[in-house]
This record gives structure tokens, sequence and C-alpha cells, in this order.
């Protein structure tokens, strides 16, 4: 087999739609738009989302909820996790870096640590939040919590 010789299998490709190529193609005159109206002239387009003139989707369907410009988001990290991270890699102490380093959470992230499973090692946590049920969790294990 050599390179030149290769080609594609039988009936896998087909010649594309030539329009606009003169009468004889089948595919001249209006060029399969039709007669008349914005549609068949050159340059048309229609805003996303429009529907013809019938009330879109996104204007029919009720709004609700409200969100403040001025939320903070956090990455909520549960206990479980850091227990498995103490474990896992040998931890004394967890700060943000320790987050970032073994794919946590992103460096731009902001952390809130969270009361969920158990922690039986003694860690010191850094971090921007934590629940009350965090701190007394983590404080019960031995460990320390320091905010930033």
């Amino acid at each position: 087999m050599k390179l030149h010789t290769l080609q594609p299998a039988e009936g896998s490709t087909k010649n594309r739609k030539r329009i606009g190529r003169g009468p004889g193609s089948g595919r001249g005159g209006t060029s399969t738009r039709g007669h008349k109206g914005a549609k068949s002239r050159s340059g048309y387009k229609t805003k996303l989302g429009f529907e013809g003139g019938q009330m879109p989707l996104q204007r029919r369907v009720p709004k609700f909820g409200f969100k403040s410009l001025n939320r903070v988001e956090f990455k909520p990290v549960n206990l479980d996790t850091l227990q498995n991270l103490a474990a896992t890699y040998n931890l004394e102490t967890i700060d943000l870096d320790a987050f970032v380093a073994h794919g946590i959470a992103s460096k731009n992230d902001k952390i809130k640590i969270l009361g969920g499973g158990e922690l039986s090692s003694k860690v010191a946590v850094t971090a921007h939040n934590f629940s009350a049920s965090a701190i007394a969790a983590i404080e019960k294990a031995g460990g320390s919590v320091n905010k930033i």
C-alpha cells in the first residue's frame, strides 16, 4: 500500500451542492432561496432566538429569583475531603496552596470549609470561611482554624 493509492471507502464521500451555477445544474435561478423576501437577499441575518415574529421562548417563560451583583461565591470543601488530603499526602497544615496543588480548587476560588463527613486527623486549616460545625469538628480533632 502506498500513500498515492489511498482512497476513501465507496459511498463515504459526496459532492457538495453547487448552488447558483446556471439552469443546467437544477439549482440555478433563485438558487433554492425562493422568491422575494428578506431570506432571499444577501446579508440576511436573524436575531438570536428570533421565532418569526412569534413571542420568543425566552420572553414567554416567567422570570423569577434574584442574584446580587455583590454576592461572594465560595468553593465548598467538606471535612471528609480534608481527612482524605491529610491521610493521603501526610499533611499537617492545609492551606490554599494545598487545595490548588491537589486539584480541589483553582487559585482564584474562595474556599469555605463545611461540616460534612468525619475528621480524625489533627490539621491546621487555612481558608476564607468556615461553617460552625466545621470549626467545632476541626478543634475537636485537635486542629486549628485560620480565616483569611
